[in-house]
């Protein structure tokens, strides 16, 4: 067969589908999002002899019943795509555990392919697998792989690929299990009355339905309920068994489903397919080993925190370099660009709107660079899992549930993420005050978005403790985010707190392929943002600080001081005076203030005055205040409006100097400044972005501009002592 295949690559998370989906795919992928939802949509072609396969990275659950988005979409994809494989990437050191994903995919009729991953570290284990035999036992083909280093990857997708071909064209064919004496009976008559009202067997078979009914899945009761009376029949049916086992046996139907998949998964494993070498099962594993110091009570938390501190200080230390030479090459394109274009407004848009805007942004590329790689090697070695573990504790005092950890290093705990896929991940949290209190809490992080202020800010200001200032804006704040989440959970959104439960996954040695992806991913949306939304926000900006322009009878003055400045200067040329140096500064500092009184005068400047009165307590000139009304829509575009406006505000005869030199040169700036702005950025409104996902995650926009207003507040609160303070 010839035909273009679809294969949907299924896992746990930690069970290195990530890995997996890397080796299978290369460079060829790309991310997008599922129609209407905000979960990452991951895929990629492969080339399995010549054959073209499209590879889809379905989300990483545990399960498919509908307790997380992650879970909807996965089964969906194989519901509603039906893909011609579904290989399972699971963890063979945690077999058992990996499976039950496997059999509800088996439940569910999709061909499957098992890939048997990590298993070199499950040999280190002292686990032996029988392949085969659990191939032969299962009824699916199984192969055993190590993504990391690419093993088995091959024979996986040629076994797949083959699979596929056998299959084609053939009904899908679903596990049936025994659910004992109390479920099967119901079953039984739910399937009957399925299949006769032909109910939603277009897309899932009719016992997988009813099994997804008595388990109470809230999903299937939507899609079901416009179906009318067979729906209200199925879930009265599924209440009475629920209500049967609560009286007969004080447990629920879930739990009942739940027993009965691992009592048969374990009578697989346990006919020879999994065995353990009894010397190791006495020794500890490698990662318990490491475990014990790095997440002891008290030598776990100073690691940690060295580790953060030692990623900035990497950053700045390599980084500088290639951050030196953008800087000097966009210096150099303002430059030219200055001199080959005549002035005039098209000028002004190139070089002060894009190319001092976006230059400004650009210009950090390589820091931002090296930071996400080191992130990248903590996620992947399964350092950051220890993490969120670790400050579990921490968080219950304040209010919030251990899987919160996870929303905040996403959203830039550890410097240089996103906000947006962190309010996103706060959906794993199970109970909504819990959620509610992470997904306004996390925007505090330092996200990449801010990293270019705090970078541009730190250089002037702090230059010789760079990674030390970097390193305590972190932690201010994670500590911000503690005390508002106090504060929330003590007040608006009271409620009891949760049990936290976490897998650790295994230490592993991150691949040097999966690092440059991982980072290569990250650093790419940062560009893009850059080329794109920055852009475009920085043309509008420029638009603002260029319009209106000024009158002639505003102009008149300047042209009139200038004019006589002139007419010195020409007598003195008559006189037979050399040096005119002072002369052609008078006429600098007219030109100077000439563009800052249009400034001033144009839409921006206006509202950057007007907001003047409030902001000057925490150190911010008008000129600041349009960064930071700019950075309402992306925190990015603070440097570039920055930027813009000090270009717009200052005509340098001589050569462009860098916006930091321009900052450093300003008498209004000072340290108390700097630090004041370095917190007000860390803190204020979360950009247009993640409100919106603040409001899909909330369902209600009352908490989104609840978050809008409170941070900014709040970040003045905190900029307007600071900068008291410091001016003392």
């Amino acid at each position: 067969m010839s035909k273009k295949l679809t294969l949907a690559l299924a896992g746990n998370p930690n069970s290195g589908k990530t890995t997996a989906f890397n080796a299978i795919t290369g460079a060829r992928q790309h991310v997008g999002n599922y129609p209407g939802i905000t979960v990452d949509k991951k895929q990629g072609t492969a080339y399995v002899d010549g054959r073209e396969v499209h590879v889809i990275d379905l989300p990483g659950t545990y399960s498919l019943t509908a307790y997380t988005m992650e879970e909807v979409v996965a089964r969906s994809v194989v519901a509603d795509e039906r893909p011609d494989m579904v290989v399972d990437v699971v963890n063979a050191g945690a077999l058992e555990r990996n499976l039950y994903l496997a059999v509800q995919l088996m439940e569910m009729g999709a061909p499957l392919t098992l890939a048997l991953n990590m298993m070199d570290e499950a040999k280190k284990q002292g686990m032996r697998i029988d392949a085969q035999k659990l191939s032969s036992l299962l009824g699916v083909p199984v192969v055993e792989t190590v993504a990391r280093t690419g093993e088995g990857v091959d024979e996986l997708m040629l076994k797949a690929v083959s699979t596929a071909d056998a299959k084609a064209g053939k009904p899908w064919e679903p596990l049936a299990i025994s659910y004992g004496p109390d479920l099967d009976p119901v079953i039984e008559e739910m399937v009957a009355l399925i299949n006769k009202e032909q109910f939603l067997t277009d897309r899932y078979p009719a016992r997988w339905v009813a099994i997804k009914y008595l388990e109470n899945d809230e999903e299937m009761q939507r899609i079901g309920r416009p179906f009318g009376a067979v729906a209200s029949e199925l879930e009265s049916r599924a209440a009475e068994v629920a209500e049967h086992l609560d009286a007969t046996l004080k447990t629920y139907p879930e739990a009942v489903i739940a027993d009965y998949r691992y009592g048969y998964i374990s009578s697989i494993l346990r006919q020879g397919v999994v065995s353990r070498l009894d010397s190791m099962q006495e020794r500890l594993a490698f990662s318990d080993k490491l475990d014990q110091l790095l997440t002891h009570r008290m030598f776990g938390p100073l690691i940690m925190l060295g580790i953060l501190f030692l990623i900035y200080q990497i950053t700045f230390t390599i980084g500088e370099i290639p951050m030196g030479w953008l800087e000097s090459l966009f210096g150099w394109l303002n430059e030219t660009v200055s001199a080959a274009m005549p002035d005039g407004m098209l000028k002004s848009l190139v070089v002060s709107g894009i190319i001092d805007g976006v230059g400004g942004v650009m210009g950090f590329v390589p820091l931002i660079m090296f930071m996400f790689l080191q992130i990248a090697f903590l996620e992947d070695s399964g350092y950051m899992a220890r993490i969120a573990y670790m400050l579990d504790r921490v968080f219950r005092y304040f209010g919030l549930h251990g899987c919160s950890v996870m929303p905040f290093i996403v959203s830039g705990g550890i410097a240089g993420g996103c906000a947006v896929p962190g309010v996103m991940a706060s959906r794993t949290l199970r109970s909504p005050k819990e959620k509610l209190a992470t997904l306004l809490t996390a925007p505090f992080m330092a996200c990449g978005a801010k990293l270019p202020v705090f970078l541009l800010v730190v250089g002037v200001f702090f230059a010789d403790n760079e990674a030390s200032v970097m390193f305590m804006l972190t932690l201010a704040g994670w500590i911000s985010a503690l005390l508002v989440a106090k504060l929330l959970r003590s007040t608006v959104i009271k409620g009891e707190a949760t049990p936290f439960v976490m897998e650790l996954p295994p230490y592993r040695v991150p691949t040097f392929r999966g690092l440059l992806i991982h980072t290569w991913e990250r650093t790419w949306q940062y560009i893009k943002k850059a080329g794109t939304v920055i852009l475009a926000i920085s043309i509008l900006l420029w638009l603002a600080m260029t319009f209106p322009k000024l009158s002639v009878e505003q102009i008149a003055p300047f042209d009139t001081q200038r004019a006589a400045v002139t007419a010195q200067m020409e007598e003195a040329k008559a006189a037979g005076q050399e040096d005119l140096a002072g002369f052609e500064e008078r006429l600098a500092d007219i030109d100077n203030v000439q563009s800052e009184e249009a400034l001033r005068n144009s839409v921006a400047g206006r509202m950057g005055i007007a907001i003047e009165p409030v902001t000057k307590w925490a150190g911010f000139e008008w000129r600041t205040n349009i960064a930071l009304v700019g950075g309402f829509a992306a925190k990015e575009v603070i440097v570039s409006t920055l930027g813009t406006a000090y270009s717009l505000g200052e005509v340098d005869a001589e050569e462009a100097q860098p916006l930091a030199d321009r900052i450093a040169n300003d008498p209004h700036w000072t340290p108390a400044n700097g630090v004041a702005l370095l917190l007000f950025v860390l803190l204020y409104a979360p950009c247009f972005v993640t409100v919106v996902a603040i409001k899909q995650e909330s369902g209600s926009w009352g908490w989104a501009i609840f978050s809008t207003v409170f941070n900014t507040a709040f970040a003045l609160l905190v900029a307007t002592a600071v900068y008291q303070i410091g001016s003392l």
